[in-house]
């Protein structure tokens, strides 16, 4: 029998010989594959060092070779071994398919590189795309949106309405340029916004013309007429007048309570409307007032008989004589009634207790109040009423006041100093005064009440 020679078991018979090739020698054929199965393996490895870092993940071939380095990373042990079994499989893999120095060692070289070259150009297309997608965002793609730039929200509707057409790219292909709208589309789309827009407004009326000269006529105020331009001279003047006559009540109400009565009723003569002036003044501060202080006098009067003679010391308007029916005496500066008797509130033209009642409403003025209090106690009956109502802020000390009118032959029976505004002293005469008229009385000093300017 033909016996095989040993070498011939290290590889199987036709495994990448062509047929009637001659079989070479033992010793060379296990050099060259030695030699052969080292380069390929060295390339193998340069390839696989190469396409690492590059390839993308999204390459079934790159997988398991990024889990092998995360591996590697997490448990530096086990990734070694990992790494044998996968030349392990490897050269397996190239002693199934054939020697060393065939056809499949160029095949496998070419496939190599085509992977290396798919991932060079799948990076190239990445990129591409979004330097694509960066100029699609800056420069507009149509040339219509050039044309509606004029439009004051013609840029605007035309980005809304393109980002709103765009459709998604899908992964792995080019994206489409952005679909833009026609000017006749964009016209619709913008008559809409305004038919929107004016929905909400109030409907103009038919007469009004939508042109915009009779708006603008009728926005121009109409030309002062005569009447208005009287009624304008005329509210001017009489609050220029009412500011005169503030200002002059001040003067006077301040001549009033520094000076002695004798220097009033000279100024009142002279002239006559300064008294009126002062009257007005007078009564449009006390109507703030809540309660009055000649009601509330008339009011205690209206008690008692009326068959008490009274006497109304600075009288006024003589409003105490209309509110009750007893018969009343009113003396005052100046006259502004009938009934009213002008003279100096310190010399009265009446007998001595000649009355009973004696009425001192607001008008301890001036700087002679001991005059008017011994006057009162001249014409009053023994045993007869004073009746003093003052504002409440010109008492410093009440009780010295009270002190100073008892030393003037006066008894005090009631006082009420309850109200906000002033204060009312009943007092009843008890004889003649106690102190001669040297005698100094410092509680009969009041202070001024002086009105400010507002």
């Amino acid at each position: 029998m033909f016996e095989e020679p040993e070498w011939a078991d290290e590889a199987p018979a036709g495994a990448g010989l062509r047929p009637g090739a001659p079989r070479p020698p033992p010793a060379a054929a296990s050099q060259i594959k030695g030699s052969k199965h080292r380069q390929l393996l060295a390339t193998l490895r340069a390839l696989e060092a190469a396409s690492l870092p590059q390839q993308p993940p999204s390459l079934p071939s790159s997988d398991s070779e990024e889990d092998v380095v995360e591996r590697k990373k997490k448990r530096p042990k086990k990734a070694s071994s990992a790494s044998t079994s996968i030349e392990v499989k490897k050269r397996k893999r190239c002693q199934k398919q054939g020697p060393p120095g065939s056809e499949y060692e160029e095949k496998e070289v070419e496939r190599k590189k085509k992977c290396l070259k798919g991932v060079f150009n799948a990076n190239d297309s990445a990129k591409e795309q979004k330097r694509k997608k960066k100029c699609q965002k800056q420069v507009p793609s149509s040339p219509t949106q050039h044309l509606d730039d004029d439009n004051q929200t013609g840029p605007k509707a035309w980005k809304s309405s393109a980002m709103s057409d765009l459709s998604k790219p899908s992964p792995g292909t080019t994206s489409n340029p952005p679909q833009t709208l026609s000017r006749k589309q964009w016209r619709n789309r913008q008559k809409n916004k305004r038919r929107h827009k004016n929905k909400f407004r109030p409907p103009q009326p038919l007469d009004q013309a939508p042109a915009t000269a009779p708006t603008e006529e009728a926005e121009v105020p109409p030309a002062p007429s005569p009447d208005n331009h009287e009624d304008r001279a005329g509210a001017l003047r009489a609050r220029m007048a009412q500011r005169l006559d503030g200002a002059r009540f001040r003067y006077l109400n301040e001549q009033l309570y520094s000076k002695p009565s004798s220097a009033a009723q000279r100024l009142f003569q002279e002239d006559p409307e300064a008294f009126l002036l002062y009257h007005r003044g007078f009564q449009s501060q006390v109507k703030k007032w809540p309660l009055q202080p000649v009601d509330r006098i008339a009011r205690d009067l209206r008690q008692r008989p009326a068959s008490l003679v009274v006497a109304d010391f600075g009288c006024g308007d003589c409003r105490l004589a209309s509110s009750i029916r007893n018969t009343v005496h009113c003396f005052d500066l100046a006259s502004l009634d009938p009934r009213v008797t002008v003279c100096d509130m310190a010399q009265v033209p009446l007998e001595d207790e000649s009355v009973d009642v004696a009425v001192f409403c607001l008008s301890l003025m001036g700087t002679n109040i001991r005059d008017f209090l011994e006057e009162a106690n001249r014409v009053l009956k023994q045993g007869g009423l004073l009746k003093v109502a003052e504002v409440s802020s010109r008492f410093e000390d009440v009780r010295t006041f009270l002190g100073a009118v008892t030393k003037l032959g006066f008894k005090v029976i009631s006082k009420d100093l309850t109200n906000s505004h002033f204060f009312l002293f009943d007092f009843e005469k008890t004889g003649p005064p106690r102190v001669g008229p040297k005698a100094q009385l410092t509680g009969l000093k009041l202070q001024p009440c002086l009105y400010k300017r507002r």
